[in-house]
């Protein structure tokens, strides 16, 4: 087996995957994916930190342990599927794959920039990435359509895509649940990121989406509580739970940390969509090499 380097410098099985990786690793490549989505936005000053780094957890157990995908061939037939619905939170997206291998590291630092192909939402010209996003609600519409494709060309793929809590105030997410429902597609995994917050304050203030497990379980879908979504423990049971869910959709709503990871940034809505400037981010990267420095003595 294959082994890398990362940044951590923890020496890390970079490919295989069919062994359950023990937590610490996991908990590793998630600093680094951190690390990159923090080194992105800053190089780009602008993008969205807040909820890249509250669902890096979930990239990385995706990615790392969860997924079937070969970096090596991106667009093998029977690879699953993943749909980042809340398209702005490209910069956890495209760290995850960089760590992965569909990409240079190094090139996380083009975030945005002219002539790059890492914009500020995902598109499908990038090793990786299965659909275009950014247009709140559409990507889980995508999403069901690709797990309606697969169910109708008796394929095996599974599809798994991530909303925001606020992302879910759009109706349009409530018309594809309906579907999904109806379809009962059971190779189908909606996943919530419920930090709580979005561009202008606490969503319960906004337009409360509460209660949100109720309103999948009211389209027929069979919906999972995670009390910790940056906890590998607590992802670990939800998607073998929704692995083994048949007959019907799942939804999995997970309650995570805005900006988790970096002190200054957690439980704080103006880190929704704001660069940090040379202090912050040395500060940043500052916490995340302790945290990568911990987790190596383990």
């Amino acid at each position: 087996m294959e082994e890398a380097e990362s940044e951590t410098g923890c020496c890390m099985q970079q490919s295989g995957m069919e062994e359950t990786m023990k937590n610490t690793e996991l908990r590793r490549h998630a600093n680094d994916v951190r690390k990159g989505i923090i080194t992105a936005v800053h190089s780009a000053k602008a993008g969205h930190p807040g909820g890249s780094l509250s669902s890096a957890d979930v990239f990385t157990y995706l990615y790392f342990e969860e997924m079937n995908i070969d970096p090596r061939d991106p667009d093998k037939e029977d690879r699953d599927r993943f749909v980042l619905s809340k398209g702005h939170n490209a910069p956890g997206l495209y760290a995850a794959l960089a760590h992965r291998g569909y990409f240079p590291v190094e090139d996380l630092k083009t975030l945005r920039r002219l002539g790059s192909y890492l914009q500020g939402h995902p598109c499908m010209h990038i090793p990786g990435v299965d659909m275009a996003s950014g247009s709140l609600g559409q990507g889980v519409s995508a999403a069901v359509g690709m797990a309606l494709g697969g169910k109708m060309d008796g394929r095996s793929f599974r599809v798994y895509t991530l909303l925001g809590d606020g992302e879910i105030q759009e109706g349009q997410v409530w018309e594809a649940a309906m579907f999904a429902g109806h379809r009962k597609l059971d190779n189908l995994v909606v996943i919530v990121d419920n930090n709580g917050l979005q561009i202008d304050g606490k969503v319960e203030d906004v337009c409360s989406p509460y209660p949100i497990g109720d309103k999948f379980a009211a389209f027929n879908f069979h919906v999972i509580n995670v009390a910790d979504g940056n906890d590998f423990d607590q992802l670990r049971a939800a998607f073998k739970e929704a692995k083994e869910t048949k007959g019907m959709p799942t939804a999995i709503v997970m309650k995570t940390v805005k900006g988790k990871g970096v002190s200054y940034m957690e439980n704080q809505a103006g880190w929704h969509g704001k660069a940090p400037n040379d202090q912050e981010y040395a500060t940043a990267m500052e916490e995340l090499k302790k945290a990568g420095e911990a987790l190596c003595q383990k």
